[in-house]
């Protein structure tokens, strides 16, 4: 698959289909794991529903969707560590096997909390999948059953992953070009 890099992106960390082959292998895992299990994957908005969609299609298996949403950045590139919860979640999940789906995990401080807030609802399993993962730079220890890629510790854009709302639509990954987040 051929694209055009947006201008304002300064290099491609991962190819669109880099990542589309490897949303097929997470898919894959995860039916097999679930199997015969009733599982419901929650999306952290607005970051991971691009991801969500994807991954959701390439599971073999009847499942349900749910989304939280959380504030964590403002505007700002990194992560402010404190977390607000927006959007909480429709859906009951006590019994249930839970699979957060997040687009990044960077300092881990957003997802961290999410656990010990849903851990409180007693389901009957709760995991992680992250498409992208800045491992090494988590303020608390990490675990995450369904890894995505590695990345360095670098402001990213792309595949859901937005600068003050913008660039969540390009089909890859890629570094902002500094004078782009300047602006």
């Amino acid at each position: 698959m051929s694209f055009e890099v947006h201008p304002d992106v300064a290099e491609v960390l991962i190819s669109a289909d880099e990542i589309q082959d490897k949303i097929n292998e997470l898919s894959k895992q995860i039916t097999e794991d679930y199997r015969s299990r009733d599982l419901l994957l929650v999306g952290v908005l607005k970051g991971a529903f691009v991801f969500m969609a994807d991954l959701a299609r390439g599971i073999k298996l009847p499942i349900e969707f749910d989304f939280m949403a959380v504030s964590s950045y403002g505007s700002a590139t990194k992560s402010s560590g404190v977390v607000r919860i927006l959007k909480d979640l429709d859906y009951e999940i006590t019994d249930r096997d839970v699979l957060l789906v997040e687009d990044i995990i960077d300092s881990g401080l957003t997802i961290s909390y999410l656990l010990r807030y849903l851990e409180a609802r007693r389901p009957r399993s709760l995991e992680i999948c992250s498409l992208f993962w800045k491992k090494g730079e988590q303020a608390v220890p990490m675990d995450v059953k369904y890894p995505g890629f590695e990345i360095p510790p670098v402001f990213v854009v792309g595949y859901g992953l937005d600068y003050d709302e913008k660039y969540r639509n390009l089909p890859y990954l890629g570094v902002l070009k500094h004078e782009a987040s300047a602006s």
